[in-house]
């Protein structure tokens, strides 16, 4: 007998059965909610047998690994294993079938939850990251997908639709085929010291043509040789822009790593991003600003087809103390020629040691002093610097040249005071890599993003704009509408070139979301090992 391509034995079968009966245990000691018994039964079975529906929803949760879930969190092998009996005949008692029909609804809506929402709430560990009001019910939904016999249709619905996870999706598949490759599972030779230039020669050539050929790196096979060199250095090229590394040809240490990154890592890498986009709120607006940390990329949407209006490089909170938070507001507000107040622990920590060993640089930086009830104070003394330190006053930056804010300053109001600005020192824009702030976000071209934030504003032009960032005296504009901002953390997208690009886990957020999947998964076998080992 074969239960959905496994064969059993009459054994097998014999020391399932008396397991069936406190499956509905494990759902309990899961922590998943319980209300099939007090609903009516859904039709999972007619006269014993299973129905068409059953039988899909069995092959969907057996599928779940395509989106980067497990299968066993939905106990699609049991499942399996009920409607293959039932598919063959084996008689079931009514109670029996109750709770089977249970098993199923549970393991359905569970898995259309963790499809739609992910498995994981954001806030316990991003307490920054704003979640909306949740819009689906599994349960009602699961109901009516059936009502109709369109289970299929109505899970792929449920996925988050945008172009991004469908692509990632694709990418997940293709990843696991090219993992197989024996080239794919060999490490390149070491490198003559340690670093390799077009025209040397390497005993690992030809294996590394058979990686880039395979990742798509290189266009056609050619006979590498012992030389690096043509067009195994251009798909070198391609797969360092891929990866964050420039795009010099030169294997260093940095593009030796990434060459030999197992594929194992890069698809748990897009499993991690999958499971980032169920919570992202990215269709929750015709137009938004989306910022990807790890990337350090800012890129503005119009509309819900997934196509960027703009795009931009950004500078991005300081990996070791300064990171960025992930965020999901409302943009409200654009400051002109903006104040910038100066944090208390950055002015305590850096401005006025500072002012103590250069007394110079509080009029080079156009600083002043403001007590608690809004006097401005433009002279520097020690009084003035004690006072800072104590908490009677703080410093501010004028608006001008030097401020480090910029000209212009977008404010989507957050507990961690986390906005979008510009920066005087835009020659950090060309930097690979770019965590230089304090937690804030510098955009490269801001009047771009100002004009995109302004459209339904048309008597904000172009010259309007720049002209009120040149002013120098500061002047705040509420939005007609808030425009949703999500700072967001992928170290994996598809573009639209159809390339995959992967990025370091600069923050080490991959690693917090691993451990967290990984502490839920241990808990809900726990449950199930626990339910299987009490008496029947």
């Amino acid at each position: 007998m074969t239960w959905f391509g496994k064969r059993t034995s009459a054994a097998d079968r014999r020391e399932w059965r008396p397991r069936i009966g406190i499956l509905w245990i494990v759902v309990l000691l899961s922590g998943h909610g319980w209300n099939a018994f007090a609903d009516e039964r859904l039709p999972w079975f007619e006269n014993g047998r299973p129905t068409i529906d059953a039988i899909q929803a069995v092959q969907i949760l057996q599928s779940a690994d395509q989106d980067g879930l497990d299968p066993d969190d939905y106990q699609a092998s049991a499942l399996a294993r009920i409607v293959d009996d039932a598919r063959r005949g084996t008689r079931q008692s009514s109670e029996s079938e109750s709770e089977h029909s249970a098993l199923m609804t549970q393991a359905m809506e569970q898995f259309i939850s963790d499809l739609h929402f992910g498995r994981l709430d954001p806030r316990d560990l991003y307490p920054s990251f704003k979640v909306p009001p949740k819009q689906l019910d599994p349960a009602a939904y699961l109901r009516q997908a059936l009502a109709g016999h369109a289970l299929a249709p109505a899970i792929r619905n449920v996925a988050p639709q945008l172009p991004l996870y469908a692509n990632l999706r694709q990418t997940l598949a293709n990843y696991r085929e090219l993992a197989k490759l024996p080239a794919m599972q060999q490490r390149l030779p070491q490198l003559p010291a340690n670093k390799l230039a077009p025209g040397q020669s390497y005993a690992g050539v030809d294996l590394l043509a058979q990686k880039l050929l395979a990742l798509g790196d290189m266009a056609i096979a050619e006979t590498a040789g012992a030389d690096y060199k043509g067009a195994v250095v251009d798909g070198v090229k391609a797969f360092q822009i891929r990866h964050g590394l420039g795009g010099d040809g030169i294997i260093g240490k940095g593009t030796f790593t990434e060459l030999n990154t197992p594929l194992a890592e890069r698809i748990h890498q897009i499993e991690l991003t999958l499971e980032r986009l169920r919570w992202t709120p990215l269709l929750m607006s015709d137009r938004m600003i989306v910022v990807n940390i790890p990337e350090f990329v800012l890129r503005a949407y119009g509309t819900k087809d997934g196509a960027p209006g703009i795009s931009m490089n950004v500078i991005v909170g300081q990996a070791l103390n300064r990171q960025t938070p992930l965020i999901v507001e409302n943009l409200r507000y654009i400051e002109f020629s903006p104040y910038w107040n100066i944090p208390t622990s950055i002015a305590k920590a850096e401005v006025l040691p500072r002012l103590h060993r250069d007394p110079a640089y509080f009029n080079q930086q156009g600083l002043e002093f403001v007590g608690k009830e809004g006097q401005v104070v433009t002279e520097l003394s020690s009084a003035n610097l004690d006072a800072v330190m104590r908490g009677t006053m703080r410093i501010r930056q004028r608006p001008g040249p030097a401020n480090a804010l910029g000209d212009i300053k977008f404010i989507f109001p957050n507990n961690d005071d986390i906005y979008l600005h510009h920066t005087p020192a835009v020659a950090l824009f060309a930097r690979q890599r770019r965590d230089f702030s304090h937690g804030c976000i510098r955009v490269e071209d801001p009047v771009a993003l100002a004009k995109f934030v302004l459209q339904d504003q048309p008597e904000w032009t172009e010259q309007r704009i720049r002209s009120a960032m040149d002013r120098g005296k500061s002047a705040t504009l509420r939005l007609k509408e808030p425009l949703p901002v999500v700072i967001a953390y992928a170290t994996v997208i598809v573009k639209k070139d159809h390339k995959v690009y992967f990025f370091n886990d600069i923050y080490g957020n991959d690693k917090i979301l691993d451990a967290a999947l990984r502490k839920q998964g241990s808990s809900r076998r726990s449950a199930r090992q626990k339910a299987l080992s009490l008496p029947n």
